[in-house]
This record gives C-alpha cells, structure tokens and sequence, in this order.
C-alpha cells in the first residue's frame, strides 16, 4: 500500500519533470524572461512569448472567479442554513451532476447560448462590438463549471461550524441571518477561500469549454469583449500542428509545465488552509 501511494503521488513530479526536460530546450535558445513577459508568438521565426497567453488566460479566470464567489457563496450559505433537508436532497445531487458533465457540452451551449447572448444582447447594452466570441463567454462558461467545486467544499465547511456557536448567538438575541454572518462565516472564512483557491485551480488549467468560446486570437486583451487565446487552448490548438517547427514542441512542453506548477501551488495552498479549518473545529 505504501508502495502504491507513494507512486500515485510521486506522478505529479515525474510529469513535471518529463516536461521541464522537454521544454528545456527552448530555455536554452531564449531566457525564462523573454519566454514569460514576451507577446511575441513567431514559432517559424523561433519567437515563443507566452505573455499574451497568460493574460488570457488570468482575464478569463479572473471573470469566472468574479462571477462564481458571490453565486457559490449565497448557494452554500442557503444549502448549508436555511434548505431543508428534502431541498437539500434534490439540489445538492444536481450540484454534483454539474461536475459530470463534459467540458466539451459546456463548450456547446457556450456556442449556442452564451455567445449570442453577449453578441445581441449584453454588447449593444454598453455600446460595445463583439461577435461574441470573448473573454467575457469564456469567463461565464468557466464560472458555471467551477460551481458545483466551489459549493460543495463550502457547504461542508459552512456545516463543520458547532452548533453551540450558533446556539450561543442565538441566546444574545441574534437573528439567524446574523448569526450566520457574523459567527458562521467568520468561523468558516478560511475554509471558504480554500475552496476558492480550489476552483481558481480548476479554471485555470480548463481547454475545451473555454477554447471553444473565447476567440482564439493571440492580443493582450483590454476589454472583457475582446477576444483571447488562454495558454490551455494554444497547447491543444497547437500541439500535432506545428510540430515540424523547430522547438515548438518544446515550448508547448514549458507552457504545460507553467499550467501545472500553477495548479500545483494553489492546490498546495488550498490544502493548508483547510487543515486549518479542520483543526479549529476539532
């Protein structure tokens, strides 16, 4: 049994470093610098700047996250205090379906609903001009898959609080919605924001969904209605492509070993802050 844990998780650093050995070549032509803070993307001419990319890929993240807080929030606070146990049973199975379904029909809806929507609707609401393919699509689409993630581990944090502190407001005169606001959020703060961290985790390292919505042009974006190419769908758009190219599969390599790194540190992060949570409630 050891044997087998310890190789389920030494996984994660040999994937790491069969990358970091791919993508070591194309850091010895360009500096790790020029690679990170460059736009420039001229795999024939051998220029690889993921910078344009990685502001794609932080604008679409950072919608989603934006959407997704305050909607798992009140969804988990609602779950968690106020459904009854027969609303509980009905939604929180749903909840769960959500994370089933295949990245690749959230795409299609976003297609189909999402994009018009922000082409016919949203955009000539704030004078703006988009076909809809846009930061903003992938940002919503990439919300509603983070939620069912960001509302499951904040319903059970929200429900490791011990009643006697609620009990103990409710003796002072509190209301219920302050007692949840006051003593049951504050108790489960942490926890939340790990589950958070979680979803940011999720979304960053999201491709279908997203590749199919947002557009897929290469610029450093300054509007949410511009289009964007997050780092995730130029792996999957280019790798198989491009790869008579010299070094373009390395630096796809290097741009896959980014995308991990990240997750790996906010997962790490998320986890630390839950055994927090765990500990305070013991």
């Amino acid at each position: 049994m050891l044997i087998v844990t310890v190789f389920s998780v030494s996984l994660v650093f040999i994937m790491a470093f069969a990358l970091l050995q791919k993508g070591s070549r194309v850091l010895m032509q360009e500096s790790l610098y020029d690679l990170l803070f460059s736009s420039k993307w001229y795999p024939s001419q051998g220029k690889f700047g993921f910078f344009s990319f990685i502001m794609g890929t932080l604008w679409v993240t950072a919608i989603a996250m934006v959407i997704a807080i305050p909607v798992c929030l009140l969804s988990s606070i609602y779950l968690a205090e106020y459904a009854p146990s027969k609303v509980r049973g009905v939604i929180k199975p749903l909840v769960d379906l959500l994370a089933g379904i295949p990245s690749v029909v959230y795409g299609l809806w976003g297609v189909l609903a999402v994009v018009p929507f922000i082409r016919d609707y949203l955009a000539p609401l704030v004078g703006a001009t988009t076909n809809g393919y846009s930061i903003l699509a992938g940002g919503i689409v990439l919300a509603i898959m983070v939620f069912p993630v960001i509302i499951s581990v904040s319903e059970e944090v929200f429900r490791t609080v011990s009643n006697e502190l609620r009990e103990a407001s409710f003796a002072v005169g509190a209301t219920k919605w302050q007692t949840v606001k006051h003593v049951v959020m504050r108790k489960a703060f942490p926890g939340f924001i790990a589950a958070v961290i979680l979803g940011f985790s999720r979304a960053f390292g999201e491709t279908m969904a997203v590749l199919m919505v947002v557009g897929n042009v290469p610029q450093i974006p300054s509007s949410i209605f511009d289009q964007g190419y997050p780092l995730p769908a130029l792996i999957a758009n280019s790798y198989g492509e491009m790869m008579s190219v010299p070094l373009v599969d390395s630096a796809l390599m290097l741009a896959a070993l980014i995308l991990i790194l990240v997750v790996f540190f906010f997962s790490v992060v998320a986890r630390i802050v839950l055994l927090r949570v765990e500990r305070r409630a013991m």
